[in-house]
């Protein structure tokens, strides 16, 4: 009888369980499914990554190589489509090759915006902020102090990795904005700073005795009249500047004559 007893508990007990199973187990089949389906979602992005960024390698190179072959247009394509791709890094350094052929051109608009574009996308600051320091130094020449000071100022903060470069830009727009005092005070910093490279440091000691001098007080100015001058005109080898007749070529002299 005892037996019988033990033979009935035990199923009621199998019973308990595959009850139990049977509503645990689409519990656990879905919580595993979800971490199946996000892991390969984990993966998917990572190879997705992955991919974009070889082929923007892959790009970028090939318009660095259409560049140094005189090839502008082609380089100029093939960094138009890497700067509108996934890979951050190489967007930001695409966008700013492009912004600095716009300077080149004398298109300074056109260039900021491709350098501010290049910042927003960079994925760290050692890109990023040398695309906003070009920004800054494409402006240094036309755009009003507080402009640049918004621009410089963060970039020369404790850690950032081209503070000095920073500093050195903001001395020259307290200078060209007639702040003799403070850009003396800047120009004195980096001097002492450590990351201040050998150049930095002889350009900072120049500027101060420019200041010193009393020279400096006529630099804005000087620059300013300078942007004002019309760009020079091209002209082909031989030809005669406008305004000015061009003079007869000399006659032969007949042989024997004196």
């Amino acid at each position: 009888m005892v037996d019988v007893f033990d033979e009935v508990e035990e199923q009621l007990r199998s019973e308990r369980y595959k009850s139990i199973a049977l509503r645990v187990l689409p519990i656990v089949g879905g919580v595993l499914i979800v971490a199946l389906v996000a892991a390969l979602a984990v993966w998917g992005y990572q190879h997705f990554r992955s991919q974009a960024a070889a082929e923007a390698s892959e790009k970028y190179a090939q318009a660095i190589e259409a560049f140094n072959s005189g090839k502008r247009d082609d380089a100029i394509r093939l960094w138009g489509e890497v700067g509108q791709g996934s890979s951050k890094a190489y967007k930001s350094l695409a966008l700013q090759h492009l912004g600095g052929l716009k300077l080149a051109d004398n298109k300074t608009a056109e260039a900021v915006k491709l350098f501010d574009e290049a910042a927003e996308a960079a994925p760290n600051n050692i890109i990023g902020d040398a695309a906003r320091l070009k920004s800054a130094f494409a402006l240094l020449d036309t755009a009003p102090f507080k402009d640049m000071e918004a621009r410089l100022t963060p970039l020369t903060e404790e850690g950032r990795p081209y503070r000095a470069e920073a500093r050195e830009a903001l001395a020259f727009s307290k200078l060209m904005a007639g702040d003799l005092a403070g850009a003396r005070s800047d120009f004195a910093v980096i001097g002492l700073m450590a990351d201040a490279g050998e150049a930095a440091r002889q350009r900072a000691e120049a500027a101060k005795a420019l200041i010193d001098s009393g020279s400096a007080k006529a630099l804005p100015a000087t620059v300013k009249a300078a942007m004002a001058l019309p760009p020079p005109v091209q002209m082909a080898p031989g030809a005669v500047p406008p305004g000015l007749a061009p003079q007869a070529a000399p006659q032969p002299t007949a042989p024997g004559a004196q």
